[in-house]
């Protein structure tokens, strides 16, 4: 085409296109429409940026909230052991007087557990976590532990109440199991359910006879109420200093005795004094070990023959051992202090399966004649012959 002829033109902006010159700047008919867009994209990608720092903040606020604020949750860890029959702080853990004692040789070790959260302490979500994928802690909700509304106090006291109460009856069914004689008055503490002497007896009330014999223990009673036969038991009591005569009835119980439905309180005369230094440690569950070490303490002879055993278990003045919370925590902490022998009450047993430590044996015991023939044995160097868990 010649110069002189029609030039070429560029084809016309599409309706919303932005046509830019050589400065890059938006031209053309449409250029207002243009520019109003571009400023919209323009703030549409600084309303992302302040979305994502909103959110940043956010994600770090959460994290904040599950470092800082606590956690209806209780962690249960593995605590320390105590050897009965040795030394805390350079005090023998128990003392006896009163009677002879022996030389001791080995480890009776009590085990315990740490327990963070409330109402005592608190824990965070990310405590729980954490502890939720560590195989010998456990993660409990606080409601299954503790009443609603139970104070740190309250825990505290009645933690030192129930130690003090498993040091005397420990005291108590080791005197029974070696035959040593005891006082034990008993005091109606409540009623059960099937009871039918609620509203005859009255809490506090002291039992002092049973069918004419004297009450001096918890064996002493059950052995009236079995010999009832079914019939009446006429019960002589101490009722705010006045002496009364109440026939109460009994029912059947599951294995055939007789039963009275009464939860008893006890007070004990020893003719022995037995004390113990520990501190800091609180609950029932050390009873059987506190048990054992005292009958260690009374024998000629090392009842553990210098073996490191442990274990946990309450223990009531006939000598019956009870089940115990933080069974997992108690066999790992015992295995990590070097125990190689561990005694669980026969109710803890089924908590065990898949979950003992390498190296250490867990033995089911029921009564404390079975945990003392399992320390014997160890102790000699035999086999005992009790089941065992785990």
């Amino acid at each position: 085409m010649s110069e002189s002829g029609h030039q070429p033109t560029a084809a016309p902006a599409a309706p919303g296109s932005v046509t830019p010159d050589a400065s890059g700047q938006p031209t053309g008919s449409h250029a207002p429409t243009d520019l109003a867009a571009w400023t919209r994209r323009t703030r549409a990608g600084r309303r992302r940026r302040r979305v994502t720092t909103v959110a940043g903040a956010v994600a770090g606020l959460l994290t904040l909230t599950a470092v800082v604020l606590p956690s209806p949750y209780i962690i249960e860890s593995p605590g320390p052991t105590f050897n009965t029959i040795g030394e805390f702080e350079g005090e023998p853990v128990i003392s006896v007087s009163g009677a002879e004692t022996y030389p001791t040789d080995g480890n009776l070790d009590l085990t315990t557990v740490y327990v963070s959260g409330p109402p005592t302490g608190w824990t965070t979500f990310l405590d729980v976590v954490r502890s939720g994928i560590t195989p010998v802690e456990a993660v409990i909700p606080q409601e299954l532990v503790y009443p609603s509304g139970t104070t740190s106090d309250e825990v505290t006291a009645e933690n030192t109440e129930a130690m003090a109460t498993s040091q005397s009856w420990a005291v108590a069914a080791a005197l029974e199991n070696m035959g040593i004689d005891y006082r034990q008055t008993l005091f109606v503490a409540g009623f059960t359910e099937e009871s039918r002497a609620a509203g005859l007896l009255e809490p506090k009330d002291q039992l002092v006879t049973a069918d004419g014999v004297e009450v001096t223990g918890l064996e002493g009673l059950k052995g009236r109420l079995n010999a009832s036969g079914g019939e009446d038991v006429e019960l002589g009591i101490v009722r705010g200093g006045e002496e009364l005569e109440i026939e109460v009835p009994v029912y059947p119980g599951a294995e055939g005795e007789w039963l009275m439905g009464v939860y008893l309180d006890s007070d004990f005369e020893f003719p022995l004094d037995v004390s113990v230094t520990l501190e800091n440690v609180g609950g029932p569950s050390a009873g059987m070990m506190f048990a054992l070490g005292i009958i260690d303490e009374l024998t000629p002879g090392a009842l553990a023959g210098g073996r490191h055993i442990a274990g946990t278990g309450t223990i009531d003045p006939d000598g019956t051992v009870g089940e115990i919370g933080g069974i997992v925590q108690k066999v790992s902490g015992a295995a990590d202090s070097g125990a190689e022998v561990f005694l669980a009450p026969e109710g803890n047993c089924a908590e065990l399966a898949g979950r003992t430590p390498d190296g250490i044996s867990v033995y089911s015991v029921a009564t404390l004649e079975q945990a003392r023939s399992v320390v014997e044995a160890v102790g000699s160097g035999g086999t005992p012959q009790v089941p065992t868990c785990g």
